[in-house]
């Protein structure tokens, strides 16, 4: 297989798929050009154009458009299978009496298109009906050809790999689901128990900077590119079949990763509001600008911001006596930061509610999803990034595991630090003494 630039490299800066070049069977139908450009086409003109022939390879940002944004219309196994029932009939892989040296033109084309598949999109996988076509169609392409045999056995191999990770991962994210709790509830039942506080665990911010950026990296590596589509994923018009609809909103990592945000952002109000002392809390509030500053010295954007996100969450910015002990200056400073992931996010949520998917003649709106596929190629390229730190177990397993208060937790701690300012806060605070406290 031979190198291949980053995913952001595929694209010019409007989002136009430059290199795609009309294959001699599209040009009399089914798909519309301007300049070269690829703008429209009927689903299935789209689906020929994906399959390679002896004299056509699609082009690398064509292929990718297309597995990303040919969910919103059908499921990955449909588009299997009509891309194996293609392939097969069209290149007479089934008939012992085609041309060997066409067979050989054309298998290593199939073969490479699969690898971009299991590679770019590997989740798809997941399904069984897409991996049985996988391997009906890998075992015709090695079928009496040693070096074709030892790629597709490299090609799944490393796409069940990549599977096991998977859930091997989920896994992991079950457990932890599966032990969380909120921080008073463990406060009263087991007041011995939480004795430790972040500084306590990690005193140094640039440390625990670096282990927050290894939790960033782990949980962008899991996100399937496809799950940003499939977030938006609805009924589409054309199609008949309204069962599958709960099936192919598959999300989970992209939910998990939205879910860490959420996470560190209660961990850091909980670790403020948590201290009896102002002083206490003044230092943990400090200690917290520090990491969010080695955050941003080190490009990880995300925790920065959930950081930032925690301390202006209302329990913490009431507590006006506790910040009048905090250098505030430095923290300012830090409020001008945007993140990029929440970016991406409104991006993709913007254009798609912007633009159709479905042109009034029934075409695919292919111009729609070569801007898609340009801002998820740009997430591509961050989750090949490799942490440079090293793993502490330790400090992991607290951001990860640590007891963190609900909403109505931190208000009933800020307003035990801090007493109510009128009667809304006084109000509050009787209720959630009566409620999560018992009292009166």
């Amino acid at each position: 297989m031979p190198q291949t630039p980053p995913f952001s490299a595929m694209f010019d800066s409007s989002g136009y798929n430059r290199n795609l070049y009309q294959s001699a069977e599209d040009s009399c139908g089914g798909l519309n050009y301007h300049d070269n450009n690829l703008l429209s086409g009927s689903l299935e003109a789209l689906i020929q154009h994906l399959v390679p022939n002896v004299d056509y390879y699609p082009d690398r940002t064509y292929i990718f458009t297309f597995l990303l944004s040919s969910r919103l219309f059908m499921h990955p196994y449909e588009l299997m299978a009509k891309v194996c029932h293609l392939c097969v009939e069209h290149q007479r892989l089934n008939d012992p009496n085609s041309d060997k040296n066409q067979i050989r033109k054309i298998a290593p084309k199939i073969l490479q298109l699969l690898t971009e598949w299991t590679e770019t999109f590997p989740y798809d996988f997941r399904d069984e009906r897409m991996m049985r076509n996988l391997k009906d169609l890998a075992h015709r392409i090695a079928s009496g050809e040693e070096t074709y045999r030892k790629n597709v056995q490299q090609m799944i191999q490393c796409l069940i790999r990549k599977l096991a990770a998977l859930s091997q991962y989920e896994e992991v994210l079950a457990k932890i689901s599966s032990t969380s709790t909120d921080r008073l509830t463990v406060i009263r039942t087991k007041p011995q128990s939480i004795q430790r506080d972040i500084i306590t665990v990690c005193s140094d911010p640039y440390t625990l900077a670096q282990q927050l950026t290894h939790i960033e990296l782990e949980r962008l590596n899991y996100i399937g590119p496809e799950e940003f589509v499939q977030a938006f994923v609805q009924k589409d018009p054309l199609d008949n079949d309204k069962s599958c609809y709960s099936e192919r909103k598959k999300t989970r990592n992209l939910e998990a990763y939205v879910e860490w945000f959420n996470r560190l952002s209660y961990l850091v109000a909980t670790e403020i509001c948590m201290p009896v002392k102002k002083k206490h809390r003044a230092r943990m509030i400090e200690y917290f600008i520090d990491v969010a500053r080695e955050c941003f010295n080190i490009g990880n954007f995300n925790s920065l911001m959930a950081i930032i996100s925690g301390m202006n969450m209302s329990p913490v910015s009431r507590l006006k006596k506790t910040w009048a002990k905090v250098k505030t200056a430095k923290f300012d400073v830090l409020e001008i930061v945007i993140p990029f992931f929440s970016l991406l996010i409104k991006d993709i949520y913007f254009l798609n509610e912007g633009c159709a998917n479905r042109l009034p003649n029934g075409h695919v709106n292919f111009e729609k999803f070569w801007e898609l596929a340009k801002q998820v190629s740009e997430f591509m390229t961050w989750k090949q990034v490799e942490c440079p730190f090293e793993r502490d177990r330790k400090i992991l397993q607290y951001l990860l595991t640590a007891p963190v208060f609900s909403e109505d937790s931190l208000y009933l701690a800020s307003y035990e630090s801090e007493g109510p300012e009128n009667h809304i806060e006084k109000d509050r605070w009787k209720s959630l003494r009566s409620s999560l406290l018992g009292r009166v």
